[in-house]
Parts: structure tokens; C-alpha cells; sequence
């Protein structure tokens, strides 16, 4: 396999993006080439937030060898430099209130203030016309770096307002080979995993390191394959919902004791004893948050499991319509071909389209648990309830 070359500092962790890098060394290194505002848009896994903040480290230092201010900014410890990474269910009006007041101060050690939004597709459309007169008429030395899947996940009216730069997506066999460099594991085990996360390269480099949710995985496809009516359909419902739950808790109960641990600390509230009145606001506020990331940890994990159902009935209809190479869950072919053979494409396509309506609907608020059991309902019958 050919090797990967090393990209100069601080360009190094973006892997697969050789056209986007050059633009953006080419942004960072000539006042001409530079717009005020970006948007960086790529699938999930593309690396959107590893170029936006290398694009950052090179804007802040004073010269292309100045590793010490570029460290920093990938670090989140540099004063020109604000981020935007909600864990939440959406950006709210507050949080970009805050950052469009800062986007107004010179930058106080860089050459340029840089302003990242990891999530700009979170937005809603309140909170996207906050941004609006200072995407268009910002300082002459601040730049707006937006990230999101696609241009299409922001409103007419900033996407205006901003230079789209497309990330690349990479190949199975790429991915796979990031995967083996990084960790070491198996090249089978890295080609499995590049191929089930359908080349995201955080949830690939997650399910080649960890044989568990590897097998969860697996146990949800055959669950949902094994759906024979309205009984399995609830039960397997919600069993989904009860793995995502647990799966959730586990990403973010070590953090939020930790988190919880600091604020005491920061207060002078000792471990055990009781916090004042004057005090609980501050926790109140903390643990506020952390139920809204708890919340949106659960719905990308159901998120992921439809995600995962998409590719399965994806490679069920590619099976009927002949075309055999290429699946994504090879390794369930027999199962797949069984299907493939006892159902018409129609009805595929129904479970397809159905599944697309729920990932939408979650993203509305639906309740996870009623959303799965009708799309597993319309699986078992071929029918949308």
C-alpha cells in the first residue's frame, strides 16, 4: 500500500484532504486569498473540525514556524481564538450572542481573532440571524470558520455570506489503513470497521478498538432482521433504546463527575458537604447542561443505529437490483440474499424512505422509542402505519 506522506505543522492530522489544505495554506499565507468567513462542509468523520482549527493555528501564528502559537490553538488555549462546540441539541441565541460581541475585539497576540462553530447545522433560524451582520461585515481581522455536513444544513442567507470549501470523502481502503497506522490493530479488523462506519473515521477507529460495541452492533442488524410482527417490533424497540441509553450514560458519567468535582473545587465546596443556597444556581446550571448533552449523546447513538439499519436495507436492494459487490455488511450476505429474494424492491425502497422520515422526525423531537417501533413496524409489514 502506498504510504501516507506527512503534512507540514499544523496541517498534520488532516488526513485525505490534500486539495482543502492547499487552499487554506494558500488563505492563511496571502491577505488576498483570505475571505472573512468559511464554511468547511464534509460527511461526518471528513475531518471538518481537525482543518477548521489547523486552518486557525496557521491564521493566529505570526509565521509559518511559530509552532508555539499554533500549539496553543490546538490545544483551546489561545486568546484569539473562540469555539463553538455544542454537546447539546442546538446552538442557542445566547451562545452566538456571545461570540458575535467578541468577534468585534481586535485580536490581542495573533495576526488574526479566529472564530470556530463546530456545529453551524444546529443552528435554527433565530440563531442564525444573530450571525448574519457579522459574517457580512466583520473586522478586517477577524475570520469565521462554520462547520457542517452540507451547505444545504445552513440558511440561504449565511451560506451567502461565507466560502464553502467540500471535504473529500475518503475511500474503505484509506480509512482502513489511517485506522491501522493509528492503533495498530488488525488490517481485517480496520477494513471491517472502515466499511461498517461507512468511512467515518472517529466511529471506525471506535469499533476497530472496541470489541463491544462491535458486538452490539452486530446483535441490533440480526435483532432487526429477525423481526417477525408487531411483538418483536416493540420488544427490539426497545431494547435499541435501552443499549443507546447505556451506551450514553457510559460517554458522559465519567465526565459530568468530573465536571461536577471541579466546579465544587473552583467554589470551595468540599466533597460531601452541602453547597449554600448562593452557590446552587451555579450547579443548577451545570447539571442543565449536562442533561442537554446527555440528550443529544442519546440521539446520536439512536442516530447511529439508524444510520447503521440504512446501510443494512441499502445493501438489500443493491442485492435485488444485482449488484453484489461493494456491500457494506458483507459479512450478513446470506441473511441479506434471503431477503433480498422474499421481498420486492418496492417494499425496500418503503423501508428505506421510512427510515430517512425517522432519522428526520428525531432531529423534531419525537420520542425515540415510538419512532423506532413504527419503523420497525413498517419493516415487519412492508407498510407505513
Amino acid at each position: 500500500m502506498p504510504q501516507i506522506a506527512p503534512a507540514p505543522f499544523p496541517w498534520a492530522d488532516v488526513w485525505g484532504q490534500d486539495a482543502a489544505v492547499d487552499t487554506l495554506r494558500a488563505a492563511a499565507s496571502d491577505p488576498s486569498a483570505l475571505s472573512h468567513a468559511w464554511l468547511i462542509t464534509g460527511p461526518p468523520g471528513s475531518g471538518r473540525s481537525t482543518l477548521a482549527y489547523a486552518f486557525a493555528a496557521a491564521l493566529v501564528a505570526d509565521r509559518p514556524d511559530d509552532e508555539a502559537a499554533m500549539r496553543q490553538v490546538l490545544a483551546g488555549t489561545h486568546p484569539d481564538v473562540m469555539a463553538l462546540r455544542t454537546e447539546k441539541v442546538i446552538i442557542t441565541i445566547a451562545e452566538a450572542r456571545g461570540l458575535v460581541e467578541r468577534s468585534y475585539f481586535a485580536p490581542s497576540v495573533g495576526r488574526y481573532r479566529v472564530i470556530v462553530i463546530e456545529d453551524a447545522d444546529r443552528m435554527v433560524e433565530r440563531t442564525s440571524n444573530v450571525l448574519l451582520k457579522a459574517l457580512e461585515e466583520p473586522p478586517e481581522q477577524t475570520v469565521w470558520i462554520l462547520c457542517a455536513p452540507s451547505e444545504a444544513d445552513l440558511l440561504p442567507t449565511i451560506r451567502s455570506r461565507v466560502r464553502s470549501l467540500r471535504l473529500r470523502e475518503p475511500d474503505v481502503a484509506d480509512v482502513a489503513r489511517l485506522i491501522t497506522m493509528r492503533t495498530g490493530v488488525d488490517e481485517g479488523v480496520a477494513e471491517q470497521a472502515a466499511r461498517h462506519a461507512q468511512r467515518h473515521i472517529g466511529m471506525a477507529q471506535r469499533l476497530a478498538t472496541d470489541d463491544a460495541a462491535r458486538r452490539r452492533r452486530d446483535e441490533t442488524l440480526r435483532s432487526v432482521l429477525g423481526v417477525r410482527g408487531v411483538g418483536d417490533a416493540v420488544d427490539v424497540a426497545g431494547r435499541i433504546i435501552q443499549a443507546a441509553t447505556e451506551d450514553a450514560k457510559a460517554l458522559t458519567a465519567e465526565r459530568d463527575a468530573q465536571e461536577r468535582a471541579s466546579l465544587l473545587r473552583m467554589i470551595g465546596i468540599a466533597e460531601g458537604q452541602a453547597v449554600p443556597p448562593a452557590l446552587r444556581t451555579q450547579l443548577s446550571a451545570l447539571e442543565d447542561d449536562q442533561k442537554k448533552r446527555a440528550t443529544r449523546s442519546l440521539r446520536d447513538g439512536i442516530d447511529r443505529v439508524l444510520t447503521d439499519l440504512q446501510s443494512l436495507f441499502r445493501d438489500v436492494v443493491m442485492l435485488q437490483f444485482g449488484q453484489g459487490d461493494g456491500l457494506i455488511n458483507s459479512e450478513l450476505r446470506p441473511e441479506l440474499a434471503d431477503l433480498a429474494s422474499a421481498w420486492p424492491e418496492t417494499r425496500t425502497l418503503v423501508v428505506l424512505d421510512h427510515l430517512a422520515e425517522t432519522r428526520q422526525s428525531l432531529e423534531r423531537n419525537v420520542a425515540p422509542l415510538l419512532a423506532l417501533e413504527s419503523l420497525l413496524v413498517t419493516i415487519t409489514s412492508g407498510r407505513k402505519p
